[in-house]
């Protein structure tokens, strides 16, 4: 099951919120971490989201292309 950038981005920044609420540190430092981590992942996702369409758009003019050219 793929995540998307929303659901990565909801957890960065649950993890920022306990990191402000945090009164230790370690438990602070660890919400920084965790938000870090989730960013990247929300990066990530949008990275491939945006590189999908991408293909399928390609994939479809290459098809439009050939369409065209056997119909002719």
């Amino acid at each position: 099951m793929s995540q998307t950038f929303e659901f990565y981005d909801a957890r960065a920044k649950e993890a920022a919120a306990e990191a402000k609420a945090a009164t230790l540190d370690n438990v602070r430092e660890r919400s920084l971490r965790a938000e870090q981590t989730w960013r990247g992942l929300a990066i990530q996702a949008r990275k491939v989201k945006t590189e999908r369409e991408k293909a399928l758009q390609a994939s479809a003019e290459k098809r439009a292309a050939e369409e065209a050219i056997a119909s002719s």
